[in-house]
């Protein structure tokens, strides 16, 4: 129960990073790469004080971790590519390209490391991944072209970070550790395009509350749930997120429910029950 628990409140934070990214580029509250840095930024500070006030009082000898450099690549290159491509393409059709590049990502590198999928988790994983296709095929509704290549390399880099975290044994100092190698690096990556943007008081307070809670805290509690889940099954309880945020988008975003979004999350939500349910 607490893992089913801890596993919703990750999904739900994964969801709003989509949203408040998409609800501060779509109303050019501030610029891609402002958002970028001031999110990164954010949640490194936000882990520091929360890491040092929990290690102040923890009077045990736990693992200590302060993440790794490799880490901190592959989380600055999600954030890059994820705030990049949601200038141009929506929420919903953003989440469903994102953790679909995750799937592929973690699951191949879970078969290459020995990982061994039944029947059932074939035939989840080609009703997921027919969702998939199903959106990013060509035609009037298709999205561009730039902005999906963006977000599966945000995927991938967001698969392979995921993938590091299955072996922390300090989920927040890693987690903390890694956000302030990606900020140095986001920072190197995009400072001379921020540095000629303007910003907006509530383009930075939704670029701090995505970096500070839904990423930071959101984050930390997915490295501390990871080892118990299969790279396929972490994978695949990840495509939850896109229908999440197609619904809230239509609700918060106005954002349309087309009919190629409504088969492509069926499909996806198909797959990811069928993952998870106990035979």
């Amino acid at each position: 129960m607490r893992i089913a628990v801890l596993t919703t409140i990750t999904l739900i934070f994964f969801a709003a990073n989509s949203l408040l990214t998409r609800g501060a580029l779509g109303h050019a509250m501030i610029d891609a790469a402002g958002f970028t840095i001031v999110r990164l930024a954010s949640g490194a500070i936000a882990l520091a004080i929360i890491l040092q006030v929990m290690r102040s009082r923890s009077t045990s000898a736990t693992p200590r971790e302060n993440g790794s450099w490799l880490s901190g690549i592959w989380l600055a290159g999600y954030a890059v590519g994820f705030t990049l491509a949601y200038e141009r393409i929506g929420a919903s059709i953003g989440a469903l390209l994102l953790f679909g590049a995750v799937q592929v990502t973690m699951i191949g590198v879970g078969l290459v490391r020995g990982e061994r999928l039944g029947t059932r988790d074939w035939i989840a994983l080609a009703l997921a991944s027919s969702g998939l296709i199903t959106l990013t095929l060509p035609g009037a509704t298709a999205p561009d072209i730039v902005g999906a290549v963006l977000m599966l390399a945000a995927g991938a880099c967001w698969g392979f970070y995921s993938i590091a975290g299955r072996g922390a044994r300090d989920p927040l100092g890693a987690t903390a550790g890694n956000f302030w190698r990606a900020t140095i690096l986001g920072v190197l990556a995009l400072g001379w395009i921020a540095s000629r943007a303007s910003a907006t008081r509530n383009g930075l307070l939704l670029a701090i509350v995505s970096g500070a809670i839904t990423s930071g805290v959101g984050y930390t509690i997915w490295y501390s749930i990871l080892p118990t889940l299969g790279a396929w099954r972490a994978a695949l309880l990840q495509l939850t997120v896109p229908v999440l945020t197609g619904l809230a988008a239509a609700l918060i975003l106005s954002e349309p429910l087309t009919p190629r979004l409504m088969a492509a999350a069926v499909l996806v939500g198909l797959g990811v029950y069928l993952s998870v349910r106990r035979a």
